[in-house]
């Protein structure tokens, strides 16, 4: 399974980096059908919250059809944690949501676009090893190109 994070349908309707939206194109028509792909309700807000009516609905029809996870107990537990020991800062708990997520499913895949905050090597070591410590398992996280 592969865990989809919003900046993942955003980037296929996002034409202001025309790279990264070929790029997520690929992706998604390519090598998505390798695994099952899933989202959780924290997309869903996420992409209900996009202002713009027509790429609200655009992500909206792109995601139809993909299992949404619940954000349990466990997983807000677990993203506590990712901020309180400093991996991803308490500013951006979405992120941590998101990683919590889909660690507390089981998901071993984790697709993203944030550079700054979940796709950089450090931050995945620290998160395995928090995930380790709480009795989960690792989890790979990385942009779309490398799946």
């Amino acid at each position: 399974m592969l865990y989809l994070d919003t900046t993942v349908p955003s980037a296929f309707w996002d034409n202001r980096t025309p790279d990264r939206q070929q790029l997520t194109k690929e992706f998604w028509e390519k090598r998505l059908i390798r695994y099952d792909p899933v989202i959780s309700v924290m997309v869903l807000r996420e992409i209900y919250d996009t202002p713009d009516i027509q790429k609200r609905q655009a992500m909206l029809d792109l995601v139809a059809g993909i299992i949404v996870l619940p954000f349990e107990i466990e997983a807000l537990q677990l993203a506590k944690d990712y901020m309180v020991r400093g991996i991803i800062p308490e500013k951006f708990g979405a992120d941590a949501n998101h990683v919590a997520i889909a660690v507390s499913n089981g998901i071993a895949y984790f697709a993203s676009w944030n550079f700054k905050h979940l796709v950089r090597i450090n931050v995945r070591r620290e998160i395995n090893l928090i995930n380790a410590l709480n009795g989960y398992g690792n989890i790979e996280i990385a942009a779309p190109p490398e799946f």
